[in-house]
């Protein structure tokens, strides 16, 4: 079975800019409705079924949650519900909002 992958904020940019890209945030919901990263899908436990339904198994999908730990067994989850090209963010939105 194939697992996630781990990406840095720098390799995350260029792939994020991607129309094509599923950008996930498992924070919680008071986090992303005060800031995410342009285009995220809150992912939660109200929302978890609609993503995996409505999302092209063969998207890259990108993970992100505070600091880059979370994301990394949410993205493990997408992997094992059939996603084949899961990243998490390393660092998480607090890093990503530093850099940009």
């Amino acid at each position: 079975m194939s697992a996630f992958k781990r990406i840095s904020i720098e390799q995350a940019q260029p792939l994020l800019a991607q129309d094509d890209v599923a950008v996930v945030d498992v924070r919680d919901a008071q986090s992303y409705n005060t800031a995410h990263i342009d285009g995220a899908f809150l992912l939660d436990n109200n929302t978890v079924d609609q993503f995996i339904d409505s999302t092209d198994k063969t998207s890259t999908v990108v993970v992100y949650c505070y600091h880059g730990n979370s994301s990394q067994n949410a993205a493990q989850f997408l992997v094992e519900r059939g996603f084949s090209d899961v990243y998490s963010l390393d660092g998480g939105y607090e890093l990503w909002k530093q850099s940009n």
